[in-house]
């Protein structure tokens, strides 16, 4: 019996020491050692990607993209459609399902697609509402926006809903309407585009691509 009692107590320390070593090893060490190279080596990424503007203050993630509306007249009326502020370049259209308190930049409760197929015809109904609105909003007195100039992007939403990037032939479509807006030279928001515009991954990954965040914050700064 005593050699009984004697086994399980020495199983039961051991199990507690080794309780306790991978916890301070698990738990604290590997932590630590972890945060501090991501701080040391990965700064901005570690932080969340931080952007922000002139004055230091966060504006948002490159990684996640924004809404730019005019306010609503009613912000308690939960079908009341928002209106895109035309001061800014605006992102793709967002697919985000449901609405929530916390992010209020994209009415959103979960990010993901609209899972439409091609020919479905309310996409095929979205798609063309949201050509029709790009050209009437992007047009000026001497800047036409034909159908056939509207890329996908300006149309479609990504897989997630939230893509902070849109095509640079969407950030030019909009550079007359900007410029207007704005009070600037179509060849100073041109310049602008053409500053923030990035290309594919170590040359051959992905598309060329504009943040639509960046962009608007040196946009705020210029104007």
């Amino acid at each position: 019996m005593n050699n009984s009692v004697a086994g399980t107590a020495r199983l039961l320390g051991a199990g507690l020491r080794a309780l306790l070593a991978l916890t301070i090893v698990c738990g604290v060490l590997y932590p630590l050692a972890v945060t501090g190279i991501a701080q040391a080596l990965f700064h901005d990424k570690a932080n969340g990607s931080e952007i922000k503007d002139k004055s230091g203050n966060v504006v948002g993630s490159s990684l996640i993209g924004q809404t730019y509306d005019l306010p609503k007249r009613n912000p308690d009326d939960p079908e009341e459609a928002a209106k895109p502020d035309l001061t800014w370049f605006q992102p793709r259209p967002s697919a985000g399902l449901g609405a929530n308190s916390v992010n209020t930049r994209y009415s959103l409760l979960l990010s993901g697609a609209t899972n439409k197929a091609a020919d479905n015809p309310e996409l095929v109904a979205m798609v063309e509402a949201a050509k029709a609105a790009v050209i009437a909003d992007n047009s000026t007195a001497d800047y036409e926006v034909r159908a056939e100039d509207v890329p996908a992007d300006a149309v479609t939403s990504s897989g997630s809903g939230l893509d902070p990037n849109i095509s640079p032939a969407y950030a030019r479509l909009q550079v007359h309407r900007v410029a207007q807006k704005n009070g600037l030279s179509v060849k100073q928001v041109e310049e602008l585009v053409k500053d923030h515009t990035e290309g594919r991954e170590l040359g051959f990954m992905g598309e060329p691509r504009v943040n639509v965040l960046e962009l608007n914050t040196a946009l705020k700064a210029l104007s």
